[in-house]
């Protein structure tokens, strides 16, 4: 059983159901590798924070061209579409507000990868956005 920390926030159907729905449709356009499409569910500056190979903490801003920049680089232009298999842990911290863990396998041309990082997500006129991406190994790159 997950014991989640306690926020003073219950979130709703409405809001489970509303964040898997973003995740969906930015698995479905990473998948796709439709990088302008990412970029359009994120909230710029967006904030990216890692670890770089001598072990530091790192962070950057990024704005909308630096993210669609780095992400064509990392991603590729492969013509393969790339699957997730994730498990998603939220934490809600008001309506608003989402601190989501996930666990993730990406299958690329016969290839799988294990995935672990964590987003903070907020809610604006309705609509989920992200904001912060948190995830090891790429701070050499910020």
């Amino acid at each position: 059983m997950t014991v989640l920390p306690d926020t003073g926030y219950a979130p709703t159907a409405e809001d489970r159901e509303s964040l898997d729905a973003w995740f969906a449709e930015y698995d479905a356009a990473s998948g796709r590798r439709d990088i302008e499409r990412m970029a359009d569910l994120a909230v710029f500056p967006l904030n990216l924070v890692s670890d770089d190979s001598a072990g530091d903490g790192r962070s950057a801003q990024w704005d909308r061209k630096q993210f669609t920049e780095t992400m064509t680089q990392v991603m590729g232009d492969g013509s393969e579409d790339i699957t997730f298999d994730s498990v998603r842990t939220p934490v809600f911290l008001s309506p608003a507000m989402a601190v989501v863990f996930t666990d993730s396998t990406m299958t690329s041309q016969g290839q799988s990868q294990q995935l672990r990082y964590a987003d903070i997500l907020i809610r604006r006129d309705g609509k989920w956005a992200f904001q912060t991406m948190l995830q090891g190994g790429w701070g050499d790159n910020l």
